[in-house]
Formats: C-alpha cells, structure tokens, sequence
C-alpha cells in the first residue's frame, strides 16, 4: 500500500485539491489490518494533525462513509458504490463473468482476474473451484504485483519508460525463496514474460502454490488486465500446467478482452 503521507506531501500542481486528497488518505488508512482505528491512529497513519484528521472523519461520518462509537472509526458499507462503479465501467458484467466461470468449470481450478494499481495488483474477478490460498482471496484483495504471476503480466505490459518509472520506486519484498527481489533479474523476467505472452510463478508468494497468467488485451491491443488460473504443486508439473492451461486461458482472454475497456 501507498503511503498516505508521501501522498500528500508530493503533490505540488497548482489543481491539486489538497483537501481532496486528505479526505481520500483518511479513507485509505483503513484496511484489512486496520479495519477499526482511533482519532490519534488515523492522524499517525496519515501524518495529519489530530484536528485535521478529526474533521475529516467526522465530515465522512456525515456523509455515510464512515461510522463511529464516539472512540472508534470505521468503514461503511456505502464505500463500496465506489467499487461497483468501477466495475460496472471497466465492463465487468455478468458476460465477463460468464466467461471466467465457464474458464474454471473447464479447468476445475480456480481463475480470477486483476488489474494493477501502483506497486500490487487487485482482483476484480475471481470464480474458486477450490481453495489454493492459504488466506481468503476475493474482489479487492491486493497483492504484491512482483510476487504474482498476474503482477508480471501487467507489469510487462507497462510501456518501457513507465516501466522503469515503476522499478525505480518499487519496493520488492521477499515472501518465500523464490520471491523475485532483485530489479535486474525482475526486469530480465519481464522481458521474458514479453516474448513469451505468459507468466509462471511457482511458490513465490506462497510455498507449494502455482500460478499462470495471460494478458487481457483491449481493441488497440494494450494490456488492461490480466486472468490467472492457480493450482497447487503437488498435483501438476508447471510442464502439465502449461500443456492443460494455456490455450484455454489465452481463448478466454481474448473474449474479456472484447468485452472490458478502461476508456
């Protein structure tokens, strides 16, 4: 996750809304580890001050987004019209969805689908066949783009100098041994996944999980998303997951990739 404070303090153009922009830090201080907080933690989180923080909060208690019991702060339901809205205007319909659960019901593993937001990836879409994860996935879980096989395949299709961008302020957390951490070895793996039009991880987010992912392209064929089946390693070589996977996944990317658009 971005953090809020650096969000605030990097913005210098002179139409930038900086109240804006701390009413949405407060908003995004709240997550799957801090799902309830405090005044003082919210100031901290963000770097506001506590009278600012508190205006910010109360303002969103106003307006429905926000909840509290006099002590705590917390998010409400009504912050997901943003998450739906987006959804709805990416195209991601009962059609998409169609074609993900049919994917998973030919596959009989579990497919999703997710889009890159700064340093992770978030998940749109995802129809389970069976759990792989140690920790529930669902829309709108986020996770490390370099960790992920959907991360790479975003990340390699970034054009060469936003690419670079991105590599220059990434932090590349390990996670298991087979975490790619370095920037050299990173860029060299998404030249490969480039030239080959996939991405494998074996175990690099979580030990014995494998995963493959393929582009969503758009009509002008730039990346806009990308589909993902997992599977666990102990039940298929990466040579039968390719063989039994690949195609199926490319067939069903190219139909979201009629059906989806960012514009």
């Amino acid at each position: 996750m971005s953090d809020q404070r650096t969000i605030l303090s990097d913005m210098t153009d002179p139409d930038f809304v900086n109240s804006l922009a701390r009413g949405l830090a407060v908003m995004g201080a709240f997550g799957r580890g801090n799902k309830k907080m405090t005044l003082t933690q919210v100031a901290e989180r963000t770097g506001l001050t506590r009278g600012t923080a508190r205006r910010f909060l109360r303002t969103l208690c106003t307006l429905g987004y926000m909840a509290t019991d006099e002590k705590l702060f917390w998010l409400t339901p009504k912050v997901l019209k943003f998450s739906s809205n987006y959804l709805l205007t990416f195209g991601l319909g009962e059609t998409a969805y169609a074609h993900i659960q049919e994917l998973t019901e030919r596959l009989g593993e579990t497919s999703s689908m997710s889009v890159l937001d700064d340093e992770e990836i978030v998940y749109v879409a995802r129809v389970e066949k069976r759990r792989v994860f140690s920790n529930r996935i669902e829309v709108g879980t986020r996770l490390p783009a370099h960790s992920t096989s959907m991360g790479l395949v975003l990340l390699a299709g970034l054009g060469d100098k936003e690419l670079e961008g991105w590599l220059k302020t990434a932090s590349l957390q390990a996670f298991t041994q087979n975490t790619i951490t370095d920037k050299a070895a990173l860029r060299r793996r998404l030249a490969q996944v480039r030239e080959n039009g996939y991405a494998v991880t074996d175990g690099s987010l979580e030990i014995g999980v494998r995963s493959l992912s393929v582009p969503v392209r758009d009509g002008n064929h730039k990346v806009i998303a990308a589909l993902n089946v997992v599977t666990f390693a102990s039940q298929m070589s990466m040579d039968d997951m390719l063989a039994r996977f690949l195609e199926p996944l490319r067939t069903a990317a190219g139909k979201l990739g009629g059906i989806l658009s960012i514009d």
